[in-house]
């Protein structure tokens, strides 16, 4: 995939496509044949400072940290963006998100993995 700016973190999405993290700028949604779907800046309007870790959650929606603003916001497929952490981050890096709703951040600063629970439709 060429022309990216900066790419940082990659995740698979459920469709079989990808979402990527590109430093200082944009979070981008590509299909299964590396076609550029969708910008998550340009479909919600949204602004990141230092977009990092990417995860997709069982119902589809995006999970973005972003290190700059050390915050985590949560991209439904329908809707507007919901920030699910405010506090607590100071280095959010890599991301994963498990089906019972779990979150596990990385964060390079404190060197630990922080674990929150978020709600997340049944499976």
């Amino acid at each position: 995939v060429p022309n990216l700016q900066g790419p940082r973190y990659v995740s698979p999405v459920p469709s079989g496509g990808f979402v990527v993290s590109e430093e200082c700028g944009d979070v981008k949604v590509f299909m299964s044949s590396c076609k550029l779907l969708c910008s998550l800046s340009s479909k919600y309007g949204h602004q990141f400072g230092n977009p990092a870790g990417v995860c997709v959650d069982t119902a589809g929606s995006i999970l973005v940290a972003d290190e700059q603003r050390r915050t985590v916001h949560l991209f439904p497929e329908h809707g507007a963006p919901i920030c699910l952490v405010s506090t607590g981050l100071r280095r959010p890096a890599g991301m994963a998100c498990s089906s019972s709703g779990h979150l596990f951040v990385a964060d390079i600063v404190e060197n630990c993995v922080k674990v929150f629970k978020y709600c997340v439709r049944p499976p």
